[in-house]
């Protein structure tokens, strides 16, 4: 019996870690009218962001339907394998339900663990690495999941929006609503709280937002895990991660992620972000 990973494209995991611990990555779709293009197969991040800005079509989002995860379910396992399958908080997308509908209709066939992690970004590829590293060690599969459920609980997501015009559009502003009207002057930083988008900090500039972020990373004990994202200019993202490395044990060094089109669809150019994950002790 084999134990494979899959997660969505939200979780915006680099390729090559994905490649290296043989994580499965199900596309989101984005639409811009008529057109729709898989995330990150049919449309380039940064041919994306270029269209995001140009085009007059403001993009929408769109989870895979149940019978694409049932498609990628059996292509990745066979009969009598197991699956965890890794995902955005169900709060913001269809995703979750997808895959637990396509589990539902495998379950005689393969065994799929859907679960839920209340995150977005790289804060779901850390708890999908967390997985896929455990089966590596031979852990069983219900550990696999109780450490990726424990990544997720410790996992802490924040971002510093250059507008909120794209997330409003999106409708997934959830409870920041009440920041819109009165940002001429500030910068937000929003984060995830329970699984949806909350409000976090105002900066008065984008230069003293990033140290507000900067701080925020030093204001945990101890981290195991530490990924700084940006949207369009990875210019203040790698002055980030240099500043922050010195938070992370073993001379590790932070991630740098480009998020993909279903996030940067919502977050728009400009944004940079970070997502930690605590240590137990």
């Amino acid at each position: 019996m084999a134990i494979k990973i899959v997660t969505d494209s939200t979780s915006d995991i680099p390729a090559d870690i994905a490649k290296k611990l043989n994580i499965t990555v199900v596309p989101l779709n984005i639409h811009f009218g008529e057109d729709v293009y898989k995330d990150g197969i049919d449309l380039t991040t940064d041919s994306f962001f270029e269209k995001l800005v140009s085009d007059p079509r403001h993009p929408s989002t769109s989870q895979p339907s149940m019978g694409e995860f049932v498609d990628a379910y059996q292509k990745v396992a066979s009969d009598g394998d197991e699956i965890i399958s890794i995902h955005i908080t169900s709060k913001l997308s269809g995703t979750f339900n997808s895959a637990t509908q396509a589990a539902a209709q495998l379950k005689d066939k393969i065994k799929v663990h859907v679960i839920d992690t209340s995150h977005i970004s790289c804060t779901i590829a850390y708890s999908a690495i967390a997985a896929a590293e455990s089966i590596e060690n031979g852990d069983s599969v219900e550990e696999a999941i109780d450490i990726a459920k424990s990544v997720a609980e410790r996992s802490h997501f924040y971002a510093l929006f250059d507008t909120l015009e794209y997330l409003a559009k999106g409708g997934r502003i959830g409870k920041a609503q009440s920041l819109l009207g009165g940002l001429l002057k500030v910068k937000p930083i929003l984060r995830t709280n329970d699984g949806v988008i909350d409000t976090f900090k105002r900066a008065r500039s984008r230069k003293s937002g990033i140290l507000m972020l900067n701080q925020t990373a030093r204001s945990f004990d101890k981290l195991d895990e530490l990924c700084v994202i940006y949207t369009t200019d990875s210019t203040d993202a790698e002055a980030l991660a240099e500043e922050v490395s010195d938070l992370l044990p073993d001379g590790k060094k932070p991630l740098l992620i480009q998020v993909g089109p279903v996030i940067g669809t919502h977050a728009g150019p400009n944004l940079i972000g970070l997502g930690c994950v605590e240590s137990k002790s």
